[in-house]
């Protein structure tokens, strides 16, 4: 078996622009269209849209390895970062606090140089302990001599998807690779540029283990350069975990070759970013809904209490609010008089801010218009 660093040509990958074109093009109008977005709504769309999508990643880059993390640990662990409210959510370990703090020094520094130094800083942060499980590994440090392969299936009957470069070229390719970063990738498109770094950076392996939470933080890093944003508002490593088996299959199919070709990951990576994309609106679209609502409603009197019960609805989202809003479910949320409630409720009526459902009579409920 040939693999792709095995070749005289390595690392000087190549690509066929004429297939990759239509994705490319494709991937860029998805991308101007959230970000437009987000700048018609104004940057600032809150800590909760940053908190569910860093939430989200740091989930998902560990179930693509077989790790599940506790949610709520992670969720206390970013609200700590993020300066919000942790209370209720309990501790988070010292290798989820590591983790997160990777993930938000890859976007948040992004116009930063990448050096070994901080790619072995990332590394030590995700094993804060020295070990793997219950293994011991080299941590902050390139792995060693002894052969890195990926295998699947039982004891005597492996099969060997990958085998990564000698323990003793590491220190050259990572060279090579840092080089090939922080100068020679500057000048290709962006989004190619996340996906090559991608390819490179786990054919390198250059660690005993972490390689591709590693890999998934740089190609982060790669698009807040691109979009010149370190804050992310979608997650690429839950739409690979939704496409886990894809995404296994492409990278092993462009390692194994006797070309430097890698256009077949490459268009596998562009309809990935781009889905990604396009699921951003299941993380945050109750976010992106309740600003763009303030937005259209900026010149609409209404006092605290409707503003507050409007938000309640905003954030349980469309149909989601158990049994619509009733007069004495406002009085509850707002502690008013069943006659302010009905009162303050028939202005968001006139006003347009609410509509009334079908059910009449003791069943009248109400819900936000904006959802017709």
């Amino acid at each position: 078996m040939t693999y792709i660093w095995q070749l005289k040509k390595w690392p000087k990958m190549t690509w066929e622009s004429d297939a990759l074109l239509p994705l490319l093009g494709q991937a860029r109008l998805a991308q101007g269209n959230l970000l437009g977005r987000v700048k018609r709504l104004g940057f600032e769309l809150g800590d909760e849209a940053r908190a569910n999508i860093l939430t989200e990643e740091a989930i998902k880059t560990s179930a693509i390895e077989g790790e599940r993390l506790n949610p709520q640990a992670v969720r206390s662990s970013v609200a700590r970062h993020l300066g919000l409210s942790a209370v209720g959510l309990g501790p988070a370990t010292r290798s989820i606090d590591g983790l997160i703090e990777v993930l938000l020094n890859a976007t948040q520094n992004y116009q930063e140089s990448l050096t070994a130094e901080k790619l072995k800083g990332w590394h030590a942060g995700l094993f804060p302990t020295g070990h793997s499980g219950f293994h011991k590994i080299r941590v902050g440090q390139w792995r060693g001599k002894e052969p890195m392969r990926v295998v699947s299936g039982p004891v005597g009957r492996e099969k060997i998807h990958f085998e990564a470069p000698p323990g003793e070229k590491v220190g050259e390719e990572m060279r090579l690779f840092l080089s090939w970063w922080n100068s020679g990738s500057q000048k290709m498109d962006g989004l190619l540029r996340a996906g090559l770094a991608h390819f490179y950076f786990v054919t390198v392996h250059p660690f005993e283990d972490g390689n591709g939470r590693i890999a998934r933080a740089l190609t982060d890093m790669a698009l807040a350069q691109d979009e010149k944003l370190g804050v992310r508002y979608y997650s690429l490593s839950s739409q690979i975990m939704e496409e886990r088996e894809e995404y296994y299959h492409a990278l092993e199919k462009s390692s194994k070759t006797n070309q430097v070709d890698v256009t077949d990951w490459l268009l596998w990576f562009l309809g990935c970013y781009q889905r990604a994309i396009e699921r951003s609106d299941k993380i945050i679209g109750h976010v992106l809904a309740k600003a763009d609502f303030w937005q259209r409603h900026a010149q609409t009197l209404m006092n605290e209490r409707q503003k507050k019960v409007v938000n309640r609805l905003l954030d349980a989202g469309k149909g989601s609010f158990q049994g619509g809003l009733t007069t004495r479910k406002y009085v509850f949320m707002v502690k008013v008089s069943r006659a302010t409630a009905f009162r303050e409720i028939s202005e968001l009526l006139e006003k347009g801010i609410l509509r009334q459902n079908p059910a009449k009579g003791r069943s009248v409920s109400y819900d936000l218009s904006a959802y017709d």
